[in-house]
């Protein structure tokens, strides 16, 4: 089995974290997202929608990180603690409840206040507008509400007493903008409990390992400060951002 990863990625954390937690074997291949390498003719191959994670289980390609993730649960549910993606109906219901949620909400606002810290500096060539930074730290601070106050709640974990998929997808995506110097923890203890108790039960080894490529010195923007990134980037991102 073969993954197609950026560490950089928080789908590519939570899957990487998942599959090393479980023994799960995997040929780790690197694709590099700042390299521009998704956009590439070989990676293109094994994947036209040109995104990380993919997984390639003998001739089977899949592309999407939930789908991924409930896949390799299911296919290794024999050999799993069911806590990670629970047999019971309903208990099940509240994961895919989680997984669904946090798409639109905790993954887009936290994924733009990454890159408006890290990369518009780098692709605008200017600060970001003090606005358009308040204004998507706002929005970010709401989507956490959510996930401390309805899906959390006064649990141990997102979706009950113990650690599931919706944990390590969770986490993988708070780790973005913190890695940016937006503490979503601050003032929020019973968040940053949380966060504590999962840390524990992956470990505090395989947490630091997964997340090490986005918690450099000094971030990942300045890791990349002199670097030339690829035009098709740079283009997508002023789309998206201007």
């Amino acid at each position: 089995m073969e993954f197609y990863l950026d560490l950089r990625s928080q789908p590519c954390r939570s899957l990487f974290m998942f599959a090393r937690l479980n023994s799960i074997p995997f040929e780790f291949k690197l694709v590099d997202l700042a390299k521009g390498e998704q956009y590439g003719e070989e990676f293109g191959k094994i994947s036209p929608i040109r995104k990380v994670p993919v997984m390639k289980d003998g001739d089977f390609v899949l592309t999407e990180s939930v789908a991924i993730l409930q896949y390799l649960a299911e296919k290794h549910a024999c050999s799993l603690p069911d806590h990670w993606y629970p047999a019971d109906l309903q208990k099940r219901a509240r994961v895919n409840e989680y997984l669904s949620w946090q798409q639109m909400n905790l993954r887009a606002h936290g994924s733009k206040v990454f890159l408006l810290k890290n990369m518009y500096p780098l692709v605008m060539g200017q600060e970001v507008p003090k606005d358009k930074m308040s204004s998507a730290v706002e929005e970010l601070s709401q989507s956490v509400d959510v996930l401390e106050k309805c899906f959390l709640g006064e649990n141990l974990f997102l979706c009950g007493t113990s650690i599931s998929l919706a944990d390590l997808v969770a986490i993988a995506e708070l780790m973005q903008p913190v890695s940016s110097g937006v503490d979503v923890f601050s003032g929020r203890p019973k968040l940053f409990a949380w966060h504590e108790r999962v840390k524990k039960e992956v470990g505090h080894a395989l947490f630091d390992e997964a997340n090490a490529a986005i918690m450099l010195s000094g971030g990942v923007g300045q890791s990349l400060r002199g670097k030339e990134l690829p035009q098709i980037f740079k283009d997508k991102f002023k789309k998206a951002f201007l």
